[in-house]
């Protein structure tokens, strides 16, 4: 599988044939995961962010997800990701002043299969941060069926349980980092036995737990649905697990939005998801979850703004502090963002 299509084509003209207005617009968010892309016939960056942030909803600060972008060209190997968090820090230090706070805590990406040698580079990168790394994310993804793997983030089976990958993971919580994870949902138990092994170490597990529904998971969608929410259940007992509720725009995902003719409303992106956010805030509670806009991967589904209404009508019910908490309590506690 090439790597442009593991993600769905941003369609400008798509997206503004049904993109709705904010609904409450004054309460405050700060999104939990959004990158920005520099890749060939992909341009994300602040400018686009901004746009985005800034359509409706009130995005008063973010946390930025590695995405390869801007590495250093030169200098040792290891340290190249550096360049991403430098650059971050750089482009967003003006908005540290004012709203929206972008990349107000960054999540950059260490080699952890270099086990204990790592920690030079994390101590190289919370300098590039300026005081704003946060956590690293190493991506874990593999499946027996090779098509769902994107070419740039393949892992080897069975990584996170490797002796030096978790050499790796214990510098983090002696640098009081966390750990992000983005995984299938058949690696869950996998995660588990990592997280249960770092009792210190905050694990943030990545878009509701790595939903898979296309390729060989196709016919499977109720044992997809119940091996997926029985491992949530467990993680959820691990107390220093927390779950980023989002990013059920992907291709892998399998909900289809991009094929309609007009984009999702957010009352239908709110159906599709209730079964599933709704398992992840039951299983680990509102002050274990946070939500999150995935942009620019999910834009390829529907507008920012039906996103975020979608939350919105999702938490109807919920009480104020559970709410404060979802949209931007927990995200505010995990990464250290006061």
């Amino acid at each position: 599988m090439s790597t442009t299509s593991n993600y769905l084509p941003v369609r400008a003209q798509w997206l503004a044939s049904g993109t709705e207005a904010a609904l409450e617009p004054d309460m405050p968010i700060i999104d939990a995961h959004h990158h920005f892309y520099e890749r060939a016939g992909w341009t994300y960056l602040l400018d686009e962010y901004l746009q985005d942030a800034r359509s409706g909803h009130n995005i008063t600060a973010s946390v930025y997800m590695q995405a390869l972008t801007r590495y250093r060209a030169s200098g040792p190997e290891q340290l190249r990701p550096a360049g991403e968090i430098e650059y971050v820090a750089g482009v967003t230090a003006p908005l540290q002043q004012g709203g929206p706070q972008v990349a107000k805590g960054i999540v950059g990406y260490a080699d952890l299969r270099r086990g204990a040698a790592v920690r030079d580079v994390l101590e190289a990168e919370l300098q590039a941060g300026d005081g704003r790394l946060r956590g690293v994310r190493h991506l874990v993804t593999w499946d027996a069926d090779t098509s769902l793997v994107n070419p740039l983030s393949a892992a080897p089976r069975g990584l996170l349980l490797d002796p030096t990958y978790r050499a790796g993971v214990a510098q983090l919580g002696a640098l009081g980092l966390s750990y992000d994870a983005w995984l299938f949902f058949p690696q869950l138990p996998e995660l588990f036995d990592l997280a249960k092994a770092y009792p210190d170490t905050p694990v943030i597990v990545n878009h509701c737990g790595g939903v898979v529904r296309i390729a060989s998971y196709t016919d499977q969608r109720k044992e997809v649905f119940d091996t997926w929410s029985r491992s949530m259940r467990e993680l959820a007992q691990l107390p220093n697990v927390y779950v980023k509720v989002g990013g059920l725009g992907m291709r892998i995902n399998g909900f289809d939005f991009d094929k309609g003719e007009r984009p999702p409303s957010s009352t239908q992106l709110a159906d599709a998801w209730k079964p599933w956010m709704h398992t992840c805030i039951e299983a680990f509670g509102a002050d274990r979850c946070m939500f999150e806009s995935n942009f620019p991967v999910d834009k390829g589904s529907y507008p920012f703004s039906n996103g975020w209404n979608a939350f919105k009508r999702l938490t109807a019910q919920a009480s104020d502090g559970e709410r404060q908490a979802l949209f931007r309590g927990t995200v505010a506690k995990v990464y250290r963002l006061a």
